[in-house]
C-alpha cells in the first residue's frame, strides 16, 4: 500500500535517527526533507534512483502536490523533518490536507531538540526537589503569535525547566520576561545546532546571556534552557533507588525466624 511517512530524523546526528526511520528512507522512491533543518547526511541514506525533493522552497500546497502525485502512482513517500515532527514541525495541517484527499499516513517520531541538547550537556532536566517539570515553548514569531496565556511571563511563574525553541532572536525578550521571576542569577544554556559537527553551548545566566549570545552573532537554530538545573550539583537523590524505598520490583526483605 502507497503511503505517506512523517518521519523525525532526530536533531543533526545521522546516528541519532531511529531504526524504523532509517529504513523507512532507505526504502522509500520518494522523499521529501526540509532542507534548512534536515542534514545531508541523513538524506544520503535515500537509495540512488529515489526522487529527492528539498521542500524548504515549497509551499504547502506544493509539497501536498508532490505527495498526492506520488501516491497516486503507487509509490510510497518519505516525508523527512527534523528533531521529532510532534514539536514545531508543521505537519499538522499537512495531514489535514493529507485527510481530506483520503491518503493514509504514519509517524516515526524522532529525537527532540531539547533531549539531544541535555544528552550534550550531561544534563538532566528534573532534579529532585530542584525542578520537576519541563516546559517546551517559545515567543511570538511572524509565522506563529502565541496564543493568550502561553507568554513566557505567565509560564516562569511555575519556576520549571524551560526549553524555548525558535526565540534566539528574541533573547532580550526571553531575559525581560523571566528574570522577574527567576532572577538574574538563573542559568541560561544556549544549544546551537544541537547534534551537527559544529554544535555549541553558550553557558551564561539570565543577567548576562543577552550580551554573549549577541557576541557570538548566532541568530537561528539555537534552543535556549532556562533552569536551575543546570550546573546543580548539590540536589537530594532520587528516592527511586534508596535502600529504605520499596516498590514491587524491590519489596520489603522478609524478617528472619
Amino acid at each position: 500500500m502507497s503511503i505517506v511517512h512523517f518521519i523525525g530524523a532526530g536533531p543533526g546526528d545521522p546516528e541519532l535517527i531511529t531504526v524504523r526511520g532509517k529504513r523507512l528512507i532507505e526504502e522509500a522512491p520518494v522523499v521529501l526533507y526540509a532542507g534548512s533543518l534536515v542534514p545531508a547526511a541523513v538524506i544520503a541514506m535515500a537509495r540512488s534512483e529515489a526522487l529527492v525533493i528539498d521542500t524548504a522552497p515549497l509551499t504547502l500546497d506544493e509539497i501536498i502536490a508532490h505527495m498526492k502525485d506520488a501516491i497516486a502512482a503507487g509509490k510510497t513517500v518519505a516525508r523527512v523533518h527534523s528533531g521529532d515532527p510532534s514539536i514545531y514541525g508543521a505537519i499538522a495541517e499537512q495531514m489535514r490536507r493529507l485527510d481530506e484527499l483520503g491518503i493514509p499516513y504514519d509517524v516515526t517520531p524522532g529525537v527532540p531538540a531539547f533531549a539531544a541538547a541535555a544528552a550534550m550537556l550531561k544534563t538532566e532536566l528534573t532534579l529532585p526537589e530542584v525542578s520537576q517539570t519541563i516546559i517546551l515553548t517559545r515567543t511570538d514569531g511572524a509565522a506563529s503569535p502565541m496564543p493568550e496565556g502561553e507568554d513566557l511571563a505567565t509560564l516562569g511563574r511555575s519556576g520549571a525547566t524551560l526549553a524555548i525553541h525558535l526565540s534566539v532572536r528574541n533573547i532580550h525578550k526571553v531575559v525581560a520576561e523571566l528574570t522577574p521571576h527567576y532572577g538574574p542569577d538563573c542559568p541560561v544554556v544556549v544549544a546551537f545546532r544541537v547534534g551537527w559537527p559544529d554544535q555549541e553551548a553558550i553557558f551564561g545566566t539570565l543577567g548576562d546571556i543577552k550580551a554573549k549570545v549577541k557576541e557570538t552573532k548566532i541568530t537561528r537554530t539555537a534552543l535556549i534552557l532556562v533552569g536551575r538545573v543546570f550546573g546543580k550539583r548539590d540536589f537530594e537523590d532520587s528516592r527511586l533507588y534508596h535502600a529504605d524505598h520499596r516498590h514491587i520490583l524491590r519489596p520489603k526483605a522478609k524478617a528472619r525466624s
